[in-house]
């Protein structure tokens, strides 16, 4: 059984972005012996916070490259894990004189 896959597991029962992060977590160590810690740490986040906000903040510290449990704690705190990078806005776009419009070019 292939070491890595074993170590995704636990972060797989919370949901697929923590396995991923657990992955990245590990890849992103010299020796992977030493991101254990910082996925224990995360799974110990799921104690103060729902399983789906620990996953949508790891899938939030994937997309900024955190690699930490302090990141994540962070996120989490924050209640950044409720916005999601890249939904599009609702925004309309900014009207002003001195902006050029589409018609503007020939």
């Amino acid at each position: 059984m292939d070491a890595r896959r074993s170590d995704r597991r636990p972060g797989e029962r919370i949901g697929p972005s923590t396995a991923a992060f657990f992955q990245a977590v590990i890849a992103a160590r010299p020796h992977p012996e030493q991101g254990f810690r910082t996925c224990l740490g995360i799974l110990s986040l799921t104690k103060s916070y729902s399983a789906e906000r620990v996953d949508a903040a790891c899938r939030r510290g994937i997309l900024i490259k955190a690699r930490s449990v302090a990141s994540i704690r962070s996120i989490l705190q924050n209640g950044l894990d409720r916005t999601f990078l890249d939904e599009p806005s609702e925004h309309q776009p900014l009207r002003h004189g001195n902006i050029r419009g589409w018609d503007y070019f020939h």
